[in-house]
């Protein structure tokens, strides 16, 4: 017999996670020592709300469940954001919150929480780690957390459950493949017949989202695309799904110059919705385009009426409508082109001259960096112009929170993301109002050298709400922030830091990022203009 704790880091190393993301306290101490034991390095956040988000972006980068550890009371009540965050961000999580002993929880009131109660809303599952059903928990939470749609599962356990000894058991983790494996078409009565809805569609649109990026349809979206000649539009959680320089890429829906993508659909007969996951809209569906419904789940939502689905794997689902595809490309590349033109015009609208503008430092950090830069964003103003801009090379080159789109979320993005990638170069684009929530997690870039780059579009606002603030005739209450001086900030945490006013300073700043050592925090002073003429 070996005690819990261990046969819960035995689960957890089997599943490829070589490392989880924690905040020590008293209940988990035999916990994290387990994970020790087993070879799985337990990475200390500077507090339970960014180990969290440092698990979700694991998840989102690997595709394997991230791992986050807590104590009980407030640091359980800590992490429900970023359990909450990846439920509706659909990354697979594993959440574990230390807990007193089941005897005295219904006892005692001090730092004790109830997790069912506090986790159900915002989780798939709350379970319990008992001795006796650790292998069968475990087990459950891992299928269920990677299940489609993906999302957290949070188990509680108490220091002497992990203490205690479990019955011997063969490690034996679930599929962690969530995808469907067949594809199956489902029809309303009467409903037409998937391949002779796309044969028939004059200007058919596809828009790609998450589920296609975990069934790897990048191929198949790209047979179906040239085969259809059909313009690709994809959400943002999805860059990179469909290459950006490919000849149909037709944008990124609900970021900067939304309008120009929504006309697109609008002016289509037949979007085809492949993988799309409604909890990235940020505006209401009113389109009257039908819709054929292409995801690993069936239409639930309703956000869109489809009278027919094809439900399973996505990449499988489009490979099956293109080799049924027949006549001639609907789309020319002429056509995609010039909402292409259309598209980069409204993006680059509202520079001024002769200032560092939004746009110039999403341009300038792209060209600095290699190909498979990989780049988390966190929330704001900023966040749109680089889910519209960033060029996207691969799939989960782009990190961020798009389904709960919590702030705070970027730069322990950015530091799971080159702990998990190693000598992949990361880059973090955050607001100045997401950096003061997790600026001291600098000092864990730097206490593990890492290289990642760290820029701050720097405004002095809160600016997606002092614009809508200023639209409705009010003043910016509580919008404003304090100037800091973020270079000393980052001097005083041992990180490298620079401050850029112009786009020469910045090329400058950002010449051989790719050969760095250690973390660099650009402090990026812009002009927030270019916003207001795009939002």
């Amino acid at each position: 017999m070996g005690r819990t704790a261990a046969v819960v880091a035995e689960y957890v190393r089997a599943t490829g996670t070589r490392c989880v993301f924690a905040y020590p306290g008293d209940p988990i101490i035999e916990l994290m020592e387990a994970f020790r034991a087993a070879g799985v390095e337990v990475v200390a956040g500077t507090r339970e709300g960014t180990a969290v988000f440092m698990a979700e972006a694991q998840a989102m980068v690997t595709g394997r469940p991230g791992v986050c550890l807590s104590t009980l009371g407030p640091g359980s009540t800590s992490i429900v954001n970023g359990v909450a965050a990846a439920t509706w961000d659909r990354a697979p999580l594993l959440a574990i919150s230390g807990q007193i002993d089941i005897g005295r929880e219904d006892l005692v009131t001090h730092q004790v929480v109830d997790h069912k109660l506090l986790f159900s809303p915002v989780a798939k599952w709350a379970g319990r780690i008992d001795p006796r059903s650790v292998d069968a928990v475990l087990r459950k939470a891992l299928r269920l957390a990677v299940a489609e749609r993906p999302g957290a599962v949070h188990l509680t356990g108490s220091a002497e459950a992990f203490a205690a000894p479990a019955p011997a058991a063969r490690i034996a983790p679930p599929p962690l493949d969530g995808a469907a494996g067949g594809v199956r078409v489902q029809r309303a009565p009467g409903g037409p017949d998937p391949a002779v809805l796309l044969r028939s569609a004059r200007r058919p649109v596809v828009l790609a989202g998450t589920a296609a990026t975990r069934c790897g349809a990048s191929a198949g979206l790209v047979r179906l695309a040239e085969t259809a000649g059909a313009p690709v539009v994809v959400s943002p959680m999805a860059k990179g799904v469909f290459p950006e320089d490919h000849p149909l890429f037709a944008g990124v829906l609900d970021m900067a110059c939304h309008r120009v993508v929504w006309d697109l659909l609008a002016g289509s007969d037949l979007v085809v919705a492949a993988g799309f996951d409604p909890v990235e809209l940020l505006r209401p569906w009113t389109l009257n385009t039908p819709v054929l419904h292409v995801d690993t789940t069936p239409n639930v939502d309703q956000v869109y009426p489809s009278d027919c689905e094809l439900v399973g794997d996505v990449a499988a689902s489009l490979d099956w409508l293109a080799d049924g595809r027949r006549g001639e490309p609907r789309w020319t590349e002429a056509d995609v082109a010039v909402h292409r033109t259309r598209l980069r015009t409204a993006y680059y609208a509202g520079r001024v001259q002769g200032r560092l503008n939004p746009t110039d430092v999403i341009d300038v950090v792209r060209a600095g960096t290699p190909p498979d830069t990989v780049v988390t964003c966190d929330v704001g103003s900023h966040k749109l112009l680089v889910g519209q801009g960033w060029q996207a090379r691969a799939p989960r080159g782009v990190l961020m929170s798009n389904g709960l789109s919590s702030m705070g979320f970027g730069l322990p993005a950015a530091i799971a993301a080159q702990l998990a990638l190693g000598e992949v170069p990361v880059v973090a684009l955050i607001g100045d109002g997401g950096f003061a929530m997790t600026a001291t997690e600098l000092r864990t870039a730097v206490a593990r050298r890492l290289r990642l780059t760290v820029v701050v579009f720097c405004d002095g606002s809160l600016n997606r709400i002092e614009l809508k603030q200023r639209a409705l005739g009010y003043g910016g209450t509580a919008t404003r922030l304090d100037d800091m001086d973020l270079v000393a900030l980052a001097g005083a945490m041992g990180c490298d830091g620079v401050r850029v006013t112009s786009v020469a300073e910045l090329e400058q700043a950002t010449t051989g990022l790719a050969t760095r050592t250690g973390p660099l925090l650009v402090e990026a002073r812009i002009d927030p203009a270019q916003y207001e003429a795009q939002f």
